[in-house]
């Protein structure tokens, strides 16, 4: 029956990541037969990249919201979910990354390098991509096996990732910052709490370890 739920959740999870990529895809199509050429805007491939860019990020963010969600709710079944919105950051990601490549560069893509150089909000995004990439290939059991404590330190890397991510946008965004600063705020409390976790641990620790040390001289 606990089966049926999760694999019942995963199926709805699914969807619900899937559904922004298929609503942009619809939009696109609106515009290409020419049946809502207003669909996307007045610049529709800023309106794409945008929007591949910002489900990465929303779907990054509610990644780190996993653990916090499990700490509070005591239902471990959420773990289960956390690589799947994993790995569906990087495929918005990039998606988002090829749009650039494919729609605002057209095919010269030997010009992504000056891009990177020049352009410190491509260089933040590109350096988020790049270390999404091992975090992806690495996300299965197996390699969680291979690279044992190695592989939660690898992880760890998705903090960074986040902040470079959330970096990128607000720099892209040139004069109303309200949104970035809300992921920016989101992102400022899960981190914080994870701070506050790896703190009340040690606290912790200490007085056990303080006591252990003294029964021991005893």
């Amino acid at each position: 029956m606990v089966l049926n739920r999760v694999a019942a959740a995963k199926a709805a999870v699914h969807a619900l990541a899937l559904a922004p990529l298929g609503w942009l895809g619809w939009q696109v199509w609106q515009v290409y037969t020419g049946a809502d050429i207003d669909a996307l805007g007045a610049e529709p491939v800023a309106a794409i990249e945008h929007e591949l860019g910002l489900w990465a990020l929303r779907l990054l963010l509610v990644t780190l919201a996993i653990s916090p969600l499990r700490a509070l709710s005591g239902q471990a079944v959420v773990l289960r979910f956390r690589r799947m919105l994993g790995l569906y950051a990087f495929a918005y990601a990039t998606l988002h990354f090829a749009a650039y490549l494919v729609l605002d560069l057209r095919g010269y893509w030997a010009l992504v390098f000056e891009e990177i150089a020049k352009r410190p909000y491509i260089t933040v995004g590109f350096a988020a991509w790049l270390l999404l990439v091992p975090l992806a290939v690495t996300s299965t059991r197996g390699w969680m096996r291979r690279l044992g404590r190695r592989w939660t330190r690898l992880h760890r890397a998705v903090y960074a990732i986040a902040v470079l991510a959330v970096l990128h946008f607000w720099w892209i965004v040139k004069s109303d910052v309200r949104e970035p600063a809300l992921y920016a705020g989101i992102l400022v409390v899960l981190l914080g709490w994870r701070v506050w976790r790896r703190a009340a641990r040690t606290g912790a620790a200490r007085p056990a370890a303080t006591g252990s040390a003294g029964a021991k001289q005893q």
